[in-house]
């Protein structure tokens, strides 16, 4: 079974733009929202050294941005 959780902000496109890929592809998430949760800004510049949304931790693993292909790959 596959582990992904999305960290999001509520006003950032690309972040629509990936939750509306996985839920086409059916592949079930798990969303933080960053603007809900501001105590897991820190664990992500900590884990990826990267502020940018979203980030998409697959099995443990983490890609940066929207990019659907990369997402596809780790789900392998």
């Amino acid at each position: 079974m596959n582990k992904v959780t999305v960290y999001t902000t509520t006003h950032c496109p690309y972040c629509m733009m990936l939750k509306k890929f996985l839920k086409e592809q059916d592949i079930p998430f798990t969303e933080v929202n960053l603007d809900k949760n501001p105590s897991m800004i820190a664990k992500l510049v900590n884990t990826t050294g990267q502020l940018g949304v979203p980030q998409t931790e697959v099995n443990g693993r983490w890609i940066i941005g929207y990019d659907p292909a990369r997402i596809l790959e780790a789900l392998k």
